[in-house]
């Protein structure tokens, strides 16, 4: 049996492949001490057009100005996609890419490939093993296959006569049990030699089914420190070896256990791996990790509006690939098909004042004020989404300028007896049919386009994806007289949302559109600031 530390790969998706020197070298010193004997050391790539750190690549020039502990064997990972796509002919893109064995420090190279990819990659594991490699094949999404499927592709690859070592992934992190012994068998009625494991922990099974894997007679089992890896992450090295119960003698996991409290238990602590209800949710219904990552990481996105996506992609169906437009139109459910423009918006707020109020600790901190303020003056109130620190019948409309807060909030806006503000372009059919029963409701149109503001009769151009943007250009375009902001506390100054923020005020402010802007209630942004209780 063989552990295949993979951290600096599978790690590299939460932080580019930019891993410290530092970091590295007490990585590599506590594996080589562990009794651990293989390390995947990254990805080999053709040039990105975004920066990506030095195990993206894990360049021959790179590896050979690391000290390497002599008592491990390397490997690196390409992907099959990444050769069958390129240009080049594949032996040409494989020369590209890898000198022979005898030049490098690598032994182990792993093909990564589709179910589908698997004919075409004959050529690429055929060049490897030419070149002297140690050559293994990763079979991604192996669950869920049919059995008759995953023997078949066995049964090809055996018969290159090439490959050492037959991995299979649990790619979406949703195998159990049942599924690992089924993989297992169906791969053995036609593959004969040493099997791995790639388990990802989506559902928290991942250091099961290792250990499974491993009474199953699977003699290769990856694994990463923390778990570190794309979505929830992988089997933990060293909870891996905590538990690997007679094999024990082999391994000494103290080394691995103070790398953890070191180096890694900060780094989760900036990236966020780990379980997480919404890696569940995605596992259970075939999402590919990558989509839950990226919103996991989107600041934009709060609590509900993260409900909001993962309904969405669980809808969508055929996500079991990662798609970036489909994530985008998750996001933002902005359809590309439909015209961003919507109805010519009337003067409702002609020499009205206009107050503008987000869900946040101060509407509550200062609930009473607000109240007494709106009763006494009568403004048009707008509500960006749903607002329950404040009674709904004091509220004119409520704005909503996509529809994560629909899918997450539906109970709520069913109820709702108020007129939407809302781009109509961005909702799909049976949610606009929804929509269209909140009586007077307002189709208006948004359109997202960096450092860009400004309001016209029918749609808006806005900087960022930012409710509050879009309400701003309807105040503005119904001729309010004045308008005032309440609940808008800020962020931290780290949070990229206030910077967004920041930004748009100072393109209001440079914009001749823009009618005068007063917080009421307590904010870090820069605009004018009163206070609602000097109103009363």
């Amino acid at each position: 049996m063989k552990i295949l530390d993979c951290t600096l790969r599978d790690g590299g998706y939460y932080n580019s492949w930019d891993f410290s020197e530092e970091l590295v070298n007490d990585y590599l010193q506590a594996i080589s001490q562990s009794g651990i004997t293989d390390i995947e050391l990254g990805l080999r790539n053709f040039p990105k057009t975004t920066f990506l750190g030095a195990f993206a690549y894990t360049s021959e020039a790179y590896l050979n100005s690391l000290s390497l502990p002599e008592n491990i064997r390397y490997g690196i990972m390409v992907d099959a996609k990444s050769i069958l796509s390129s240009e080049m002919s594949i032996h040409d893109a494989i020369h590209q890419l890898f000198v022979p064995k005898k030049d490098s420090k690598i032994t182990l190279i792993r093909i990564a490939a589709y179910f589908q990819e698997v004919a075409a990659s004959k050529a690429i594991a055929v060049a490897l093993k030419e070149l002297g490699y140690t050559v293994g094949f990763n079979l991604m999404q192996a669950s869920g296959k049919a059995s008759e499927l995953i023997t078949e592709k066995a049964q090809k690859i055996a018969s290159w006569k090439v490959v050492d070592v037959l991995y299979f992934a649990d790619s979406l992190g949703n195998m159990d049990a049942h599924e690992v012994k089924r993989i297992i068998r169906a791969l053995r009625c036609e593959w004969h030699n040493e099997l791995g494991i790639h388990t990802h922990n989506n559902m928290g099974r991942a250091l099961d089914n290792s250990l499974l894997a491993i009474g199953e007679g699977v003699e290769w089992i990856d694994s990463t420190v923390t778990g570190m890896g794309r979505g929830a992450g992988n089997t933990a090295t060293e909870k891996l070896l905590s538990s690997l119960g007679n094999a024990k003698d082999k391994f000494d996991p103290f080394p691995v256990y103070e790398l953890v409290i070191q180096r890694f238990e900060s780094l989760k602590k900036q990236y966020g791996w780990g379980d997480h209800l919404l890696y569940f949710l995605g596992a259970q219904h075939n999402v590919h990790p990558t989509y839950i990552q990226n919103m996991l990481s989107n600041s934009h996105l709060g609590k509900e509006e993260l409900v909001g996506s993962i309904k969405f992609l669980i809808e969508e169906g055929g996500t079991n690939k990662y798609d970036g437009k489909l994530l985008e139109t998750a996001l933002s459910l902005s359809n590309s098909n439909n015209e961003a423009r919507g109805q010519k918006l009337p003067p409702l707020f002609k020499n009205r004042d206009v107050l503008i109020i987000a869900n946040a600790p101060g509407t509550e901190q200062h609930k009473r004020a607000l109240e007494l303020y709106i009763e006494k003056y009568q403004p048009i109130v707008i509500g960006i989404n749903l607002v329950d620190k404040i009674h709904e019948s004091l509220f004119d409309y409520f704005c909503i300028s996509h529809n994560l807060k629909f899918l997450s909030d539906f109970s709520h806006y069913q109820q709702l007896n108020k007129p939407l503000i809302y781009p109509k372009h961005r909702f799909k059919d049976d949610e606009i049919h929804q929509l269209n029963s909140l009586p007077n409701s307002i189709n208006y149109g948004v359109k997202i386009e960096h450092n860009t503001f400004k309001a016209s009769i029918d749609s808006c151009i806005i900087p960022y994806d930012l409710t509050i943007s879009y309400a701003l250009s309807v105040a503005i375009m119904g001729q309010a007289e004045q308008i005032f902001l309440a609940g808008f506390d800020g962020y931290d100054a780290n949070d990229k949302r206030q910077q967004e923020m920041i930004t748009l005020f100072q393109l209001m402010q440079e914009n001749e559109q823009t009618v005068s802007i007063t917080a009421i209630t307590p904010t870090t942004y820069p605009i004018s600031k009163g206070s609602v209780y000097a109103m009363l």
